[in-house]
């Protein structure tokens, strides 16, 4: 029998993450990304996205369709799937930060969406995203985003 009681399992829901060791690189990459992109020190709750009961029906309705119409591999399903679900929560940018023009447009066509329309151009937890904070100090985002730019780590989040 379990002795946690729901305060405790709520408290523990709710918990900062632990910081794992860092070797020297990724130290140093923490050092960059807090000079780019100061780390704001944001309650755990204030960085999800609050979505509507609209947009929540929405975003059932897309997982449901896409799931029973989908032919192919299973992969590329779950993977899309997974871009819907974290939309809201670091927007659109950071979407095109993490994956190529060429895999969005994929994922797009699994989902039957434009990620444009449906998320915003920066979520709550946006500015988690080292790769984001470093394609706006570029002087063009697409740029950044179309790899004219090198975006080390890229897809790190903090």
């Amino acid at each position: 029998m379990n002795d946690k009681s729901n305060e405790d399992i709520q408290a523990e829901d709710h918990a900062e993450p632990t910081k794992r060791k860092l070797n020297s690189t990724q130290k140093l990459i923490e050092v960059i990304h807090d000079k780019i992109a100061p780390s704001r020190h944001v309650p755990h709750e204030d960085r999800l996205a609050q979505l509507t009961p609209e947009q929540k029906v929405q975003l059932q309705f897309i997982e449901d369709t896409a799931i029973s119409n989908f032919i192919g591999m299973l992969d590329e399903l779950e993977s899309a799937l997974g871009m819907l679900r974290i939309g809201h929560h670091f927007g659109w940018r950071t979407l095109y930060i993490l994956h190529s023009k060429k895999t969005i447009r994929k994922y797009e066509e699994i989902l039957n969406i434009k990620i444009r329309d449906i998320f915003p151009e920066e979520g709550p937890s946006a500015d988690r995203s080292i790769g984001l904070a470093l394609a706006k100090r570029a002087s063009n985002f697409w740029k950044a985003v179309s790899g004219e730019y090198k975006i080390e780590n890229r897809r790190e989040i903090k």
